[in-house]
């Protein structure tokens, strides 16, 4: 397997995504506005979000997808079928529990995760309803999320990553066309959600059938494979909920703070996700099935390269998207949201939150690429300790943090969790010889860094000569804004090019490349 080509081909779907997310933030911003209502919806959308986040995009995948890899090796496919049949049919039954509850109870999460929202009883009631209408797609998502396990097993990395393309184009939709139909009209967003899940699952029939895995469920909850994934999802699950517990924590101090808070870090953390879910998701999806299979095999050095080689295109492709962030963060905020009722302040508030997320981002990514060797080698207590440790340390700063900066202060916490997980996991993997940092490591290093501030004395020159504030329209905004990325891009592949670091490598190929040595 090509692993650049199915990285630029996850990177590409991923980009389209998360342009369609950006564009259904700015109709929502214009639609709605910042207030009660876009409070109570980024809430009620959270609570199903995380769940999805923590079962299926982490403790579920990390546990499911090694001992599916190892069923595909080493098994006959009517032992696979039975396998996933019977995993279908556990997920079926425990969620459709978890929605039922969920909906019953939807008063009593929302006054958990947002104790603020009592002082307004009209917030906490719209939020409460939001809530009851979106629970079902915790159990749409996730089976759709199960199928994209399955497809990224076989390969089909661009297909999973077109499901939440459907989800936005649906949500865009309604909300323009559909928005005035209904009282408050932010009700049409929950059901979108609905409806673009439904979306999201169908899709991938087709391409199930065609690896001859779609099938029917099965409620046999003795199959040696269902056993295995639950015996493992436990720890797993501990280790993934670290994430999802500190955004518990940081959504009750946000509701506390002034209103608005919650839209402002909403906005911050759309912008944040972009780069993550084009880099760090992508690469750590890719890497996360090849490492899986080279641990089944037993190829301990095709182990340590494909880790080697995600680790420095993480590395090189982080670095100057950070910096970017930093730099154009009220530039990027300004064309992208501030449209109608979003205001100079909601500009200068988000824009405080991203410039603080922007320190924490090359972190954050590679901790995607760090923990994916550990859980390709069902290593999972490690990672699960660190996860539980650091969190338990930016949680007791979070206080400190928002007495001096507010809401912005949550955004520095969760950077610091990125860098304090990331070097606790990066010399473990040291310490086991699975990664190395000699001479070599440091003058790579130094060669990112003079290719970065020659980037960055590129972008302060096009800024100064390319303003981005003095034009009316939407497109001429969005033209001079990429011009400027695109050609501070280029500057810096250009200074890495004539330094010798390239990232174009085929780990196909026995040929060695300056990106290895």
């Amino acid at each position: 397997m090509n692993l650049l080509k199915s990285l630029f081909s996850l990177s590409f779907m991923t980009l389209i995504s998360r342009i369609l997310g950006f564009f259904r933030d700015l109709i929502i911003a214009r639609i709605f506005g910042v207030s009660i209502y876009t409070d109570a919806f980024f809430i009620a959308f959270k609570i199903p979000n995380l769940l999805r986040r923590l079962f299926f995009e982490g403790a579920f995948s990390q546990s499911f997808t090694p001992i599916l890899i190892d069923y595909k090796s080493n098994k006959k496919m009517h032992h696979i079928k039975d396998f996933v049949a019977c995993l279908l049919g556990f997920i079926i039954c425990a969620l459709s529990i978890i929605v039922i509850l969920g909906i019953i109870f939807s008063d009593y999460l929302i006054k958990f995760t947002a104790p603020g929202f009592s002082d307004c009883l009209k917030k906490f009631q719209v939020s409460s309803t939001l809530l009851e209408i979106m629970f079902p797609y915790v159990l749409l998502i996730s089976l759709s999320s199960l199928y994209s396990s399955i497809l990224n097993s076989w390969n089909y990395f661009a297909v999973p990553a077109i499901s939440p393309i459907l989800l936005n184009i649906t949500m865009i939709i309604c909300s323009i066309f559909l928005n005035n139909f209904f009282t408050p009209p932010i009700l049409i967003l929950a059901w979108s959600v609905i409806i673009g899940g439904f979306i999201q699952l169908i899709y991938q029939f087709p391409y199930l059938l065609k690896i001859n895995m779609l099938m029917m469920p099965k409620f046999n909850f003795k199959n040696i494979g269902l056993l295995k994934v639950l015996k493992k999802i436990g720890p797993c699950l501990i280790g993934a909920s670290a994430n999802q517990i500190s955004l518990i924590f940081n959504t009750i101090f946000i509701s506390l703070l002034n209103s608005g808070s919650i839209s402002w870090m909403y906005y911050a953390d759309r912008l944040i996700e972009f780069p993550i879910g084009m880099l760090g998701t992508s690469l750590s999806t890719i890497l996360f099935t090849s490492l899986s299979k080279s641990y089944s095999k037993h190829k301990l050095e095709d182990y340590k390269k494909l880790l080697h080689w995600g680790f420095r295109i993480a590395l090189i492709l982080s670095l100057p998207t950070s910096i970017m962030l930093f730099i154009l963060a009220k530039p990027l905020v300004v064309i992208l949201f501030q449209y109608g009722k979003f205001t100079d302040f909601d500009v200068l508030m988000t824009q405080r939150a991203l410039k603080l997320y922007s320190i924490g981002l090359i972190a954050l990514v590679l901790v995607k690429i760090l923990s994916s060797a550990f859980y390709a080698s069902q290593e999972i207590n490690f990672p699960t300790r660190v996860a539980l440790f650091t969190l338990s340390m930016t949680q007791i700063l979070n206080p400190c943090l928002i007495y001096y900066l507010q809401h912005a202060g949550l955004a520095l916490s969760f950077s610091i969790f990125g860098w304090i997980n990331f070097s606790i996991l990066y010399w473990k993997l040291y310490q086991k010889k699975l990664i190395s940092f000699n001479i070599n490591e440091l003058i790579f290093i130094f060669r990112l860094l003079i290719s970065a501030f020659s980037m960055i004395f590129f972008l302060i020159f096009m800024l100064y000569f390319i303003p981005l504030y003095n034009v009316s329209s939407f497109f001429t905004k969005i033209i001079r804004l990429f011009t400027i990325l695109f050609f501070s891009g280029m500057i810096y592949l250009t200074c890495l090019h004539f330094l010798g670091v390239s990232f174009l490598y085929n780990l196909n190929n026995n040929k060695k490349n300056k990106i290895i040595n």
